[in-house]
């Protein structure tokens, strides 16, 4: 199977941390995908960090996608980053709202991510392909589904080439997301978000924070297995790659790994869903 692709790393802390995600990618680079994206921390503040592990990248001869948060910023100060980001030969960012740093009250010039789209395409024209992002089971902080879907509606209207979603498990969701925003006039792609299991518990924590839902029927079988991790990941994997299965045959027009910096059950869900390079 021909599927288009693309894999999420955070910017490391350490220099272990920095080599193992050299080696990571190594392993991950045998699927081909179209581009790397790697994020950005509350504020900006892995901003070094993943500029540096982007411009790595792109030396490997991969394509790579730095995220860029807005909240905070300032015009002048997302001028000096995107005439970095062309300076390095960057062509695609993942354009984000992003979370203000804890004690920070001001949320800058640029409050919102359709405000970002719009000032990059004013800044740069065409230079950028735009990511945005989307949520099949709504932002957690958005008043209504309808006004969570008129935000997103308007990043694809400031000029988004693409989208891609919040991990989820439940993939009636995603398509019913994609019909509602349709009917709204969007027509760029959106591609899943593919959050592979190694540890429930981690799992769980995060998806509270985030506000993506883990369907009872996964939580109460996954509770069953307690401390078991190898039936957790078996169990991860099977519910995976069925999610992937279905959403392709619905017409998905990719996959996007958040893969935590991690190479082993990306690669097996690819392999069980016979994946090859383009």
């Amino acid at each position: 199977m021909n599927t288009e692709l693309s894999l999420e790393f955070f910017p490391p802390q350490t220099p272990e941390g920095v080599a193992k995600l050299r080696a990571v990618r190594a392993e991950l680079a045998a699927l081909q995908p179209k581009f790397f994206s790697v994020t950005y921390g509350a504020g900006g503040s892995t901003r070094e960090r993943t500029f540096d592990i982007v411009k790595e990248i792109l030396a490997e001869g991969h394509g790579a996608a730095p995220h860029l948060s807005c909240i905070g910023s300032t015009r002048a100060g997302m001028r000096e980053i995107l005439g970095e980001f062309q300076a390095a030969g960057i062509r695609r960012i993942v354009a984000l709202r992003g979370d203000l740093p804890s004690g920070m009250a001001q949320a800058g010039e640029l409050r919102y991510a359709n405000e970002l789209v719009e000032f990059i395409r004013a800044e740069t024209g065409d230079w950028f392909s735009i990511e945005v992002a989307a949520y099949p089971e709504w932002h957690p902080q958005a008043k209504s589904p309808r006004d969570d879907l008129d935000a997103f509606a308007l990043k694809v209207r400031a000029g988004a080439n693409s989208a891609i979603t919040q991990y989820f498990y439940n993939a009636d969701a995603y398509f019913s997301f994609v019909e509602a925003a349709q009917k709204l006039g969007v027509t760029i792609p959106i591609i899943p978000g593919i959050m592979p299991i190694g540890s429930f518990a981690k799992l769980a924590r995060f998806s509270d924070m985030c506000g993506a839902e883990i369907p009872r029927w996964m939580r109460r079988k996954f509770e069953c297995y307690y401390d078991d991790t190898a039936s957790i990941r078996a169990f991860g994997l099977d519910v995976v790659t069925d999610l992937c299965q279905r959403l392709l045959a619905g017409g998905a027009p990719g996959l996007h790994f958040y893969t935590m910096n991690q190479s082993a059950l990306t690669l097996e869900i690819c392999r069980r869903l016979q994946i090859s390079a383009p």
